[in-house]
This record gives structure tokens, C-alpha cells and sequence, in this order.
């Protein structure tokens, strides 16, 4: 952030925030003004967070297996180890023939796995090949079992992405009827119509497919036929069979965006297909509201093991009727732990003593007066070189191929998805950067296999943005009017101070859990003069503008700051929409403060490194200097905020130090 106003003149104080993911935990409050759900309600998953983190590999392997014995479902991949089936000469000779087959270079048409006499174990072979190699196929002479490429697999390679023809042939290998699987967006006809062409010439007796248009994307789905069913299904059909799962989302040092990217990858869905009341912070340990369409909470709960390994884990489990809408929830509530607390600056006898008066007072003060309602640094990207606001103006230009290459800018450090971000920017080989991007990075593999379709050019990056769903798309837009909004913020308090004047946007205030982050512009009064002198209003009731295409702007100088703000950015008749990605900005009003609710707070004096060691420390005269630099000192404090607001910025208020 460019510039901080700070509402108090009170000192603060310096602390230590995040040290442990634990130290921060967020959980959503739902409309109804409940915390969402903690507990689950399927023995899929265990009942403690720290329990779950802590478990062995081994034992979780142990407990897949298990699950996947006493299930008629198709197994999961790691109930069929090749090592164990095959051995580990034969499992180290199918991997070595199957990396020559992908890579080219294969002198040998086929390979023999052997001869397998049992029914049963010639069953788990021919499922463990094609679940970890899709495009190889297995034939069988007798008892011996033998790979080979499948034709089939090579052929949809041409015409879609690696991973989408994988999670296809899986798919298909699975047989389960009425299963279905979606391609990814795909606006191009033609294309779409050899894809369809292809699936009816080599698997029209076992599926069908049909094309479907969803929040102005349009993608081919398909469906294992079901005995006795229809061959065509109408669209009535597909509306009634729709299914719904909701669950609570808790995820470890993970975006939400990226969390539902890799689940919608393990579930042969699209990413569309989730929805949720809000974005939570990366740096903590989260609980939220979601639903999955097209995901049954069986299926579901089968996935839980998986996703636990990368953080992920589910409470809740059950069926809904609709989906989730983005701002339906009440707030957010906190717990969180800020050590090692210190004076900014003091060289007294009682620094303790000292930090104790100055937290106590600060938190007093916020808890009265409240906060200025800025977007937190994790709105923008804290550690990136580019911030997401960067690439929001650039959409907003509708500069498309700067855009990407923002996007595509690498962060310090050699990982190898900023190797592949400068493979990309240096050589703009999308194809070469796909194969050296990690399979973790969902958004940066969608952009670049739509290049590798498309090329790079302005049409291609047109089509690697709409490659993403709808919700990261706006995101970026979003983020350039957030920033635009906390400039506005600073300069509307430092020059026109805490009293509110004539031409300011204001809103009655309830005072209740109610209350919107965002207010409808019927609801925006325009302060008169008279409503100035006679203070007939306060400044929590003030709103600023988003930027938008249907927001009034104040009628003073604020006015005039946001015009010239949007014209030194180039955007003085920009009319925030992108028609060419389908976005469209209507812009919102945000309230001026923010205040927490349902505040608790404590102090605790630890001893060394380990809050197991916590001991209360005298405040009185006869305290020995050397005794009290034993100890540090730890604020432990919860409370509610509404939606949109960050706790990152109530706490930079209250300490007067950066907070990310």
C-alpha cells in the first residue's frame, strides 16, 4: 500500500504475527450468524485438525487401503501399487517404456508384464496400468499380459491436453454408469466439433456427449450411457439429476482459489462448479462454506484422504439443494495470536509492565473509534513482483498480451514454476513452459495449454484469460478498484478530515451483524450542506465508491481526486467492462471504518520459546530486570468482522506496525 492513514494517535506496539498458521485461524460466519461447521459428520474424516496434520503417510496409506477393500467403487490409485502387483524389476521396466513412449524415443512396439494365472490378479493389473498410465493399453494372450500405446489415447491427445485426455481415460476405464466427465472451456466450434466426432466414432456405444453453455463458457460434457436409459438425454433430464454437495472447507497455508483448483482436478469437475460465500486468507488455518455441483457427498468423502495431504480437509459433508452466492455470509471471526510483544521504542525499567499499559490502551481505543476499512496487502499479493492489481489494469486496458505477461512475470527464486514463467517470457514457447509448469499450479497450466491451442498473440492471450473460471477473472479487476479504493481511503481522511462534509456518500448505519460491506446505490445519500453544519452524521457512516459502472462518486473534492486517480491510469472514459472476457464491473460502495465485534483479548507472559511454560510475572516494584527479560510477552485475542474486512488491517491499526 502506497500510503497508510492511521485513525488513532495512540503509540502501539511491535509483535511477531503468523509465526504458526495456528497462531491465525479464520471461520466463516454464515447468514444465518453461526460459525460454519467444525465437526464432520462422515468417518471419512478425522475429527481434529492437529490430529490429521500429524498422522504418518504410512498409516494414511494404510487407512486408504483399507477404505478402498470395503468399496465396489473402481480403487483409487493408491490401493493399486504397480511395485507390489508387479514386482520392482517389472514395475521399473513398464515406468522406463512408458517414459520412452511419452518422450518419443521407444525402440520397442510393446512390453510383456508376465504371466498371471489368477483371474482376480490379471483384473488389479489391467485397472493399476490404466490408472497410472492412461495412454498405454494391456492385452491379454492367455495368462500373459502385455502393454502397448493406446491409438485411441494418441488420437484425443491431438485434439485436447495431456491432462484432460488422462482424467478422460480414467474416467472411461471406471465404467461407472451415469457417471460423466467435462472438458475444459472450449469456445472455438469447429474444435468442439471434432472433439464430439472423435468420442462418437471411438466410444459412441459407450457414452454421450452433449455441449453446454455455463456463465458464457461453453464446454462438452460426457455421460456413460445407463442400461435401459435413452440414448439422448434432454436438457430437463440433466436439470433434474443435478446434484449439490455442501462442506466445510478448512485448508492450511493454501489460496481458496488454489484449493479448489487441484479438488476440482482430482473430481473431474470444473472449477466453475464450486461455489462460496468468500476468499479467506492464504497465512492461516480457514474454515469456509462450499458447494460442488455434479459431486455426490459420497464420492466426496472418498476423496477426503487425498485432499488431506496438500492441507485440505472436509467437515460437514452433506447434500443441498443449490448452490452457494458469493457475499452470502454474515463476517468472519478470528482467533488469533500475536508474540513477542515490544515497545516501539522504550529504554525504561518495566518494559513488560510498559507494553501491558500500551496494548491495553490501543485495543481500548480501535475497539471505540475502529479502523480505516482498508483492503488488506493479501488482496493485492504480498510477496509477488507483480501485484494482482497490475494485471487488473491491464484487463481493464483490455491490453490482453501484457496481461499475460504480467501475469507470467516469475518471483525471485529458482522453483520451478517461476523456471517456467521465465521459459515463457524469454522464448514464449507455451507448450515447452506447460511441461516444465508443476501440476499444482492450476491457473498458470490452464492459461499456457490455451496459448498452446490459441498461440500468444492478443487472440490467443484473449483465450488463455477466458480459460480461467469467471470468479479469478474478475478477481483481478476487483483488485485495481481495491487499490484505487485505499488510495481514496488515505486522501479522503488526511484532507478532509474526521468530520464528515458536504458532498460525502453516506449510509445509516444499524449497528447490527446485518450490515453489508457493500451498500446499493439506493441506499447512498449525498451529505447537503445543511446535514454538515448541523453534523448529522458521523464518519462511520460515510461510504466511498469502488469504481464502477453504476456508482455516484462524492459531490466535493473526492470527486474530482477519483477522476483524475482513473485518468492517470489511463482510464478516464474506461466503462469497466470487458466485453471480450465477459466481465463487467458495476462497482459497489464500501463503508469509510470498519469496527470489530464481539472483541476478547488477553496477555500472557511465557517463559523462553514454549507456551507450555506460560508463568505470571509481578508487575510490582521488587521485579528483577534480569527475571523479566526471561519472559516474553503474547496477546491472544478474538472477535468478529464483517464481510470484506481484514483483520491483517484492524491490527496494523491497533499496533501501528505492518502487518501482512
Amino acid at each position: 500500500m502506497a500510503s497508510v492513514y492511521f485513525m488513532l494517535k495512540h503509540e502501539g506496539f511491535s509483535g511477531s504475527i503468523k509465526n504458526f498458521t495456528r497462531d491465525f485461524v479464520v471461520t466463516e460466519i454464515d447468514i444465518s450468524g453461526n460459525q460454519v461447521s467444525k465437526s464432520t459428520t462422515c468417518e471419512d474424516v478425522a475429527s481434529s485438525f492437529v490430529e490429521k496434520t500429524s498422522h504418518s503417510s504410512k498409516k494414511l496409506d494404510a487407512s486408504i487401503l483399507e477404505k478402498t477393500e470395503c468399496t465396489s467403487d473402481p480403487p483409487s490409485p493408491e490401493s493399486l501399487h504397480l511395485g507390489v502387483i508387479l514386482g520392482p524389476i517389472i514395475n521399473d521396466k513398464l515406468e522406463q517404456f512408458a517414459s520412452s513412449l511419452k518422450s518419443g524415443c521407444s525402440p520397442d512396439q510393446e512390453l510383456s508384464l508376465g504371466c498371471f494365472t489368477n483371474k482376480h490378479q490379471r483384473a488389479n493389473v489391467h485397472k493399476a496400468v490404466k490408472l497410472h498410465f492412461p495412454f498405454l493399453m494391456t492385452i491379454t494372450n492367455q495368462s500373459e499380459i502385455k502393454v502397448k500405446e493406446s491409438q485411441d489415447y494418441k488420437e484425443l491427445r491431438q485434439l485436447v491436453s495431456e491432462e484432460e485426455a488422462d482424467a478422460f481415460f480414467r474416467f472411461t476405464d471406471d465404467k461407472l454408469s451415469g457417471s460423466s466427465y467435462t472438458f475444459l472451456p472450449d469456445d472455438n466450434k469447429e474444435h468442439r466439433t471434432a472433439v464430439h466426432r472423435y468420442l462418437s466414432r471411438r466410444f459412441g456405444k459407450l457414452v454421450e456427449t452433449k455441449s453446454f453453455t455455463e456463465k458464457g463458457e461453453t464446454s462438452i460434457c460426457v455421460r456413460l450411457r445407463e442400461r435401459g436409459k435413452p440414448k439422448k438425454r434432454t436438457a430437463e433430464d440433466c436439470r433434474q439429476e443435478e446434484i449439490y454437495t455442501a462442506f466445510t472447507l478448512c485448508k492450511e497455508n493454501l489460496e481458496t482459489l488454489e484449493a479448489i483448483s487441484y479438488m476440482a482436478s482430482e473430481l473431474g469437475v470444473l472449477p466453475s462448479d464450486f461455489t462460496y460465500a468468500g476468499i479467506k486468507d492464504k497465512r492461516a488455518i480457514t474454515y469456509q462454506s462450499m458447494v460442488v455441483k455434479k459431486v455426490s457427498p459420497e464420492r466426496l468423502k472418498k476423496k477426503a484422504a487425498e485432499f488431506e495431504r496438500r492441507g485440505i480437509h472436509l467437515f460437514a459433508v452433506r447434500s443441498v439443494s443449490e448452490p452457494l452466492k458469493l457475499g452470502r455470509l454474515r463476517g468472519n471471526h478470528f482467533d488469533i495470536v500475536v508474540r513477542d510483544l515490544k515497545p516501539h521504542i522504550y529504554d525504561g525499567p518495566d518494559p513488560l509492565a510498559y507494553t501491558e499499559v500500551l496494548v491495553k490502551a490501543a485495543m481500548e481505543a480501535v475497539k471505540t473509534s475502529g479502523f480505516v476499512n482498508y483492503y488488506g496487502p493479501q488482496r493485492f499479493g504480498i510477496t509477488q513482483r507483480v501485484q494482482s492489481d497490475q494485471i487488473g489494469l491491464a484487463l481493464l486496458k483490455e491490453d490482453m498480451v501484457n496481461a499475460v505477461h504480467l501475469f507470467f512475470t516469475p518471483d525471485k527464486g529458482d522453483e520451478p514454476q517461476n523456471q517456467a514463467k521465465r521459459h515463457f517470457l524469454e522464448t514464449g514457447n507455451a507448450k515447452e513452459a506447460l511441461m516444465l509448469m508443476p501440476e499444482s499450479k492450476a491457473r498458470e497450466r490452464l492459461m499456457l495449454r490455451a496459448m498452446n491451442r490459441y498461440g500468444t498473440g492478443p487472440d490467443g492471450c484473449t483465450q488463455a484469460w477466458l480459460s480461467l473460471p469467471h470468479s479469478t477473472r474478475i478477481f483481478y479487476l476487483h483488485s485495481y478498484c481495491s487499490r484505487v479504493w485505499n488510495e481514496a481511503a488515505a486522501h479522503r481522511l488526511s484532507t478532509l478530515g474526521h468530520s464528515v462534509k458536504q458532498g460525502d456518500l453516506v449510509q445509516e448505519v444499524t449497528g447490527t451483524m446485518d450490515d453489508s460491506a457493500d451498500a446499493s446505490s439506493n441506499q447512498i445519500h449525498v451529505v447537503t450542506e445543511e446535514e454538515e453544519r448541523e453534523r448529522a452524521y458521523t464518519l462511520a457512516q460515510v461510504h466511498l465508491p469502488m469504481p464502477g459502472n453504476t456508482v455516484k462518486y462524492p459531490e466535493n473534492a473526492m470527486g474530482t481526486w477519483y477522476r483524475e486517480r482513473l485518468a492517470k491510469d489511463g482510464l478516464e472514459s474506461c466503462r469497466f467492462r470487458v466485453s471480450s472476457l465477459k466481465l463487467n464491473v458495476p462497482g459497489c460502495y464500501r463503508p469509510l471504518l470498519a469496527f470489530p465485534r464481539n472483541l476478547n483479548y488477553q496477555l500472557q507472559r511465557e517463559r523462553g520459546e514454549g507456551a507450555d511454560n506460560c508463568t505470571e510475572v509481578s508487575d510490582g516494584a521488587g521485579s528483577d530486570k534480569a527475571t523479566e527479560d526471561q519472559f516474553k510477552l503474547n496477546l491472544t485475542l478474538n472477535f468478529d468482522l464483517l464481510p470484506s474486512c481484514y483483520a491483517t488491517v484492524y491490527l496494523r491499526e491497533v499496533m501501528k506496525f505492518m502487518v501482512n
